[in-house]
């Protein structure tokens, strides 16, 4: 590609020559003058340590300098870039878009098959750095996804807590239960609020229904997380609970899991990515 034939390139070095000429213009005219003339003219009466200042005019050339940057300014913004002209970045963009819009068609109704193949390779691309390629979360270095949806996982939740998805209603303390109620609690969470699979503990459920009700002040008695103030428990165990810990990051202890939804992954992706970690998880 012949880089002349971009108007953005043609523009920025014409800017750059008219700069230099003006730098070596301006410079040249000063260093001459500095040579020659002789320092005349009325003094403004300030006076510092025997130095006193001039009082003349702002030189014309400087102040249409000024002037002339100020409106070359505002029409480079407003007009010139890149709403009126082409611009390989808004090619690229635009590009981007419309692959973008190509990928979400063809791939718009993907049966579990595909979902768990797409899901795979961002895991492998996007997540195994930290979480291991098994998911294991490599000895702690990251959350072990291989409990992810299962009870076991949800005991864990409700006694060490969860912290770092910046939701509303804030961090979930550790605490808030003994080990014996969390387990009735993930026992009603996944067999009968979220449906995501059968107890391990099903005499528990029944009490755990009842000790739901600490859990209910912020993820509500509905399990729907009040209005995206905190997770949404009817989807423990899913793709769709996957996809609302990517859309809000996670500040975990070898730091930031970036939030995806800044376009990144398309919400096609993120379902896939849900429905490989789902897999990943206890049976």
């Amino acid at each position: 590609m012949n880089w002349l034939n971009d108007n953005i390139n043609v523009l920025t070095l014409i800017g750059a020559a008219v700069i230099i000429i003006l730098t070596v213009g301006i410079a040249g005219k000063y260093i001459k003058q500095m040579k020659t003339d002789k320092a005349t003219g009325e003094l403004t009466g300030d006076n510092w340590d025997g130095i006193g200042e001039f009082s003349n005019p702002l030189p014309t050339g400087w102040s249409l300098a000024f002037l002339g940057t100020i409106v070359w300014g505002l029409w480079y913004f407003f007009l010139g870039y890149p709403v009126a002209t082409f611009s390989q970045i808004g090619q690229y963009n635009q590009e981007v878009s419309d692959y973008t819009k190509r990928f979400e068609s063809k791939w718009a109704n993907p049966d579990h098959e595909t979902l768990m193949g797409m899901g795979e390779g961002v895991f492998l691309v996007q997540c195994s750095p930290c979480h291991g390629i098994t998911g294991d979360g490599m000895d702690g270095k990251a959350r072990d996804l291989t409990t992810w949806g299962g009870e076991n996982h949800i005991v864990n939740t409700v006694l060490k807590g969860s912290k770092g998805q910046g939701y509303p209603l804030g961090q979930m303390p550790a605490g808030l239960m003994d080990k014996a109620s969390a387990q009735a609690v993930a026992a009603y969470i996944v067999q009968d609020l979220s449906k995501s699979g059968k107890s391990k503990h099903p005499e528990l459920i029944a009490k755990g229904k009842k000790l739901f009700a600490t859990c209910g002040g912020c993820h509500g008695m509905d399990g729907k997380g009040m209005g995206g103030s905190a997770p949404a428990l009817v989807n423990y165990g899913k793709a769709q609970f996957v996809v609302a810990v990517l859309n809000h990051g996670k500040k975990g202890n070898i730091g930031v899991m970036p939030k995806f939804n800044d376009g990144r992954l398309t919400d096609i992706q993120k379902t896939a990515v849900g429905t490989y970690v789902d897999s990943l998880g206890e049976e």
